[in-house]
């Protein structure tokens, strides 16, 4: 039969569901047959053929109908898995019924009266429709779980089979070890499989009709306290899932190790059709879904384990249910590490070789997915995180990172993935090494719409930092106490900066020192206090190779005396707001030497006008993001949070006032965009009291009246013999008592887990459009806005 007897036939069958007012019987089968069995018909076909408007119309007036097509379609699939698909026929039974079931799923979940539906038993499902056996009681949702699994290892289908002989020794799919099936090489398998193109096809389609059923989470809206566990991952990542290890390895695995170069030949690309991809982005999307889990409210997974002969680490404690979940946080063999790390690293610099080389390798687009996936990683697996640490490879994670973050400062569509760039620097700016290995000179030339540098990776880390700041959009705003958090972080360890990074930090204080913008919110003080937390970790702990810093910090001195003479007075506070109204931009470019931005680089672009983007709940803010801890001699943590008064003597910006008051001006500096709150002079003196400046000042008496001295007595305007001097100065005995050092770590929060959520899920419903399994359904957990 052609394929457009096929559609016809098809849409003929959904015309006769749609216009049937009496309930159809299930065992009409002659009638519900013409859903899957004599069609070929593709997914996009499916979706084009059954309208939006029909499944709800269904829904509606005939919902038995409806019922008993689900039901139908996931017996069909029950069946397919029983008997192992041998004949092409049964084969396409299982494609059609899932893409059916891809189309219908949405329409079920976004009426909230439909929702226990799937966890229902369904009366009279027994096989012989008499006694009904206790294996036939599942509620529909674990057969089709149960089922989608046991096809994800169906020998011929979905997997190559290992019977030489075809003659009718099929494997027996209830014997068949699916360990021995895993998709491809890599974490505790070392077997490639054969490229196979149907089988990639069908496991697509397979992770597809998953996906959906995990999408119920879309509809439901979000949890203030990111509670609620989707049931349908809970099932299927529990001990009910016989192929739980094999599937979550199977999919980290063909993500891992996926080459888009095209067998790492340049090129290559062109001249093949790389059918791959999709299946890697279905498995990137699936995992990230699997592991949506929140850390907070459940035991931890365990980080020191001893190592045993597998891949998993089996110490106790046996860490969370959900056993993709548990099976990360396990992994611990150093070969396991270096092959996922390498793999994203990889993927993840994809979209910085189509800059060099152009069109080299296929561009991919589920870099987002690869973050999140990164994210839950050092997350969940400490080890992993110490080993990402371990060498100068997290440049490799870091790079495509400020890439990225430079590349979307300026729309608005991409905030989320500004956020979760940002996130992961918080996270690793929490460990030393992090700002150890940002010393590693940056020589890779990937063009940046950047000013050009010679230096390290951690100028390059600032240089993006600042012009996120100053010409990325409004929306980041909430982002600049995230993005200064990680400078204080690393700047103990910074042994050099170049003196345009110099600059740029010296034209932030500057900019954020301004009168007007100190007293035109509650919380805008902190970015001072942060920026002055960085000069005096560096002048402190890393004064011999930062002559450059030293030199700017001098030239702009009087920035440092404005601040320590800042007025409070009120009507000083009314004047410095009015000029406010003469200047909305918040940060001006000006007293920044701009410079050249890189050769061969694009300016970041606002979105275009109309690009669909989802909405995103609030992070919470840097105190609730953070713990502080402080380092001590031997370089171990100390958590300070439980000791406010410890906190109130170093005079930082998140704890400076008491938490009550602190949520108070935070309540009232967020109550109004026209300005309800104002700032009082007994305010401005609370912080303007606390502002770490001793160090500084101290610097600037010792050497202001030396390098004044060495320009009269040389007659000098020339800043190479200053910076000679400087670099062979010392402030030896001359400056205050170091401070510790603190630490702004990253702790876990229900508040986080929720925005992954949200994020997580608006990323897959926007990069689902063919065919668009969400599109205008209702979704709840976050508004769909066009720019």
């Amino acid at each position: 039969m052609g394929s457009a007897d096929s559609k016809l036939n098809f849409r003929k069958a959904v015309i006769q569901l749609t216009t049937k007012t009496q309930p159809v019987e299930a065992t009409d089968d002659a009638f519900w047959d013409q859903f899957w069995a004599d069609t070929a018909t593709s997914v996009q076909d499916v979706f084009a053929l059954v309208p939006a408007a029909e499944i709800r119309a269904v829904r509606e007036e005939s919902p038995s109908n409806l019922a008993t097509l689900c039901y139908k379609a996931v017996e069909k699939l029950v069946q397919g898995a029983e008997s192992g698909c041998h004949s092409e026929k049964e084969k396409q039974v299982v494609l059609n019924c899932s893409r059916l079931l891809t189309r219908v799923l949405p329409y079920i979940f976004e009426d909230p009266d439909w929702r226990g539906f799937f966890w229902s038993t369904v009366p009279g499902a027994g096989r012989g429709g008499g006694e009904e056996e206790d294996e036939n009681a599942r509620p529909l949702a674990e057969s089709l779980l149960l089922a989608i699994a046991d096809l994800l290892f169906c020998p011929d289908f979905t997997v190559q089979s290992h019977r030489r002989s075809t003659v009718d020794s099929a494997e027996d799919v209830h014997s068949l070890d699916s360990c021995e099936y895993i998709w491809e090489a890599g974490v505790g398998f070392a077997h490639s499989p054969q490229p196979n193109y149907v089988h990639d096809m069908n496991r697509m389609e397979l992770l597809k009709l998953l996906l959906t059923c995990f999408s119920e989470a879309m509809y439901l809206p979000p949890a203030p306290e990111g509670g609620s566990t989707n049931p349908w991952v809970q099932f299927f990542c529990s001990t009910e899932n016989r192929h739980a290890l094999p599937l979550f390895t199977s999919l980290l695995n063909t993500v891992c190790a996926y080459d888009p170069v095209g067998y790492g030949i340049p090129y290559n690309h062109l001249l093949f059709s790389d059918y791959r991809e999709p299946l890697v982005e279905e498995a990137a999307q699936v995992l990230i879904v699997t592991l949506d889990h929140d850390s907070t409210t459940n035991t931890s997974p365990t980080v020191d384990g001893t190592t045993t002969g597998t891949a998993m680490d089996d110490a106790d404690p046996p860490g969370p249910e959900n056993l993709f979940v548990n099976y990360l946080s396990r992994i611990h063999r150093e070969e396991d590490f270096q092959f996922i790390l390498k793999g994203i690293a990889r993927l993840l610099s994809n979209p910085l070789l189509q800059t060099y080389l152009p069109n080299s390798t296929k561009k991919i687009q589920f870099h987002q997915e690869l973050l999140v996936l990164f994210w839950k990683l050092c997350d969940f697996n400490k080890k992993f995180l110490f080993f990402v640490l371990k060498s100068s490879d997290v440049l490799d994670i870091l790079v495509p990172i400020l890439y990225f973050l430079n590349d979307a400062r300026a729309d608005q569509s991409r905030v989320g993935l500004m956020h979760i760039g940002v996130f992961i620097l918080l996270l690793l700016s929490g460990e030393r090494n992090f700002g150890v290995r940002l010393n590693k000179p940056y020589s890779v030339r990937v063009p940046m719409d950047i000013p050009v540098f010679t230096g390290t990776h951690a100028d390059l880390l600032i240089v993006v930092f600042h012009k996120i700041i100053t010409s990325g959009h409004q929306r980041l705003q909430p982002l600049f106490d995230c993005l200064l958090t990680i400078v204080v972080n690393v700047s103990p360890y910074l042994k050099s900066l170049s003196m345009v990074t110099a600059n740029k930090l010296l034209h932030l204080l500057e900019a954020f020192s301004t009168t007007w913008f100190l007293f035109s919110a509650a919380q805008n003080h902190h970015l001072v206090f942060f920026l002055l937390e960085v000069f005096n970790n560096i002048i402190q702990y890393q004064f011999d190779g930062n002559s450059n810093l030293v030199y700017a910090i001098i030239r702009k001195r009087s920035v440092f005396h404005q601040l320590a003479n800042l007025p409070t007075d009120l009507p000083a506070i009314h004047k410095a707001l009015q000029r406010r109204r003469r200047t909305p931009e918040p940060l001006s470019r000006t007293g920044s030497q701009e410079g050249a931005s890189m050769e061969g680089s694009r300016p970041a672009a606002p979105a275009e006008p109309g690009t669909l983007k989802t909405s995103l709940v609030a992070t919470p803010g840097i105190d609730k993001l953070t713990e502080k801890s402080q380092v001590s001699e031997d370089g171990t943590l100390r958590s300070l949070e439980p000791e406010p008064q410890q906190s109130l003597a170093e005079g930082s910006p998140a704890k400076g006032e008491s938490s009550q008051a602190w949520r108070e001006q935070r309540r009232l500096s967020s109550s109004s965009a026209s300005g309800q709150w104002s700032p009082t002079p007994d305010w401005v003196l609370s912080w303007k009291s606390k502002l770490p400046l001793q160090t500084i000042m101290r610097l600037l008496q010792v050497l202001v009246p030396q390098v004044e001295k060495i320009c009269i007595d040389k007659g000098l305007t020339d800043e190479s013999e200053i910076l000679r001097f400087l670099q062979h100065g010392t402030l030896v005995g001359l400056l205050p008592v170091p401070h510790p050092i603190l630490i702004r770590k990253y702790q876990a929060n229900s508040g986080t887990a929720m925005w992954f959520r949200t994020y997580m899920w608006g990323v897959i419903y926007l990069r689902n459009v063919d065919p668009p399994i969400w599109y205008d359904t209702d979704v709840k957990l976050f508004e769909i806005q066009r720019v």
